[in-house]
């Protein structure tokens, strides 16, 4: 068993013609890939369950374990993403292999180049899509900019101290959720500076008078008696 190290994740390679596992193996690591290279179905087994890796690409014909009974069985305990590879063509050997749990299928003789695309186009499906940080806290005609820093009112820039938009965000971020005068404190102070609690209903009374329109009958900022503040979760229809 040969082994590279890279921060692209391990593609796991079970081929037993060495030329063409070295061939497929030097394309992937010139893209970042590791690989691990097995020529047997039980060093494949063994392989899979040490090195962890993101891919296998799997030989069909092999001594010992064939590469369809090396699917099979790597599908009881495992979803990674397998390509198959043979030298027969037949539509049959396709879908058994495919019904077997492979993802792909490539007859030789294959381009290496070609391999390496399919590879990443598989992967690209089968990873999950990391879901976009919410940049923008709106709530009826009140937006928080997170990534320009900024706050408006119905299109209106409304200017805050830091202090002030420390709270708003924390509050926004969580409408509904009822934070207490110690944990906004904490958003406003994070060294763990003195302060009197009080200080929150200073700032609070203080962004009222900017973002409301009555600030003695507040919209989105709600105080929660005896605790401290939570931001609307109503409709702003």
């Amino acid at each position: 068993m040969s082994q590279s190290i890279s921060s692209q994740g391990t593609v796991l390679i079970v081929e037993d013609d060495r030329n063409t596992a070295a061939l497929v193996a030097a394309y992937l690591e010139r893209e970042g890939f590791a690989t691990v290279v097995v020529h047997d179905g039980g060093q494949a087994i063994q392989a899979a369950g040490s090195c962890s890796p993101v891919f296998v690409i799997l030989d069909v014909m092999l001594p010992g374990m064939d590469g369809w009974e090396i699917c099979r069985t790597l599908r009881k305990t495992s979803d990674v993403p397998v390509l198959m590879l043979t030298a027969r063509e037949e539509e049959l050997d396709r879908v058994a292999g495919l019904a077997m749990g492979a993802d792909d299928y490539v007859v030789k003789p294959f381009s290496p180049r070609e391999l390496v695309e399919r590879v990443r186009a598989i992967l690209r499906r089968s990873r999950p899509v990391s879901p976009q940080p919410v940049m923008v806290l709106s709530f009826a005609g009140l937006e928080l900019d997170i990534e320009k820093h900024r706050v408006a009112r119905d299109g209106r820039p409304i200017e805050l101290t830091s202090s002030e938009y420390k709270i708003l965000q924390a509050l926004m971020s969580s409408p509904g959720k009822a934070f207490s005068r110690e944990e906004l404190l904490s958003q406003c102070y994070p060294q763990g500076e003195v302060v009197i609690d009080r200080v929150i209903d200073v700032h609070i009374g203080k962004l009222r008078q900017k973002i409301e329109d009555d600030p003695s009958r507040p919209r989105y900022i709600q105080t929660v008696r005896g605790h401290g503040y939570r931001f609307s979760d109503e409709s702003g229809d």
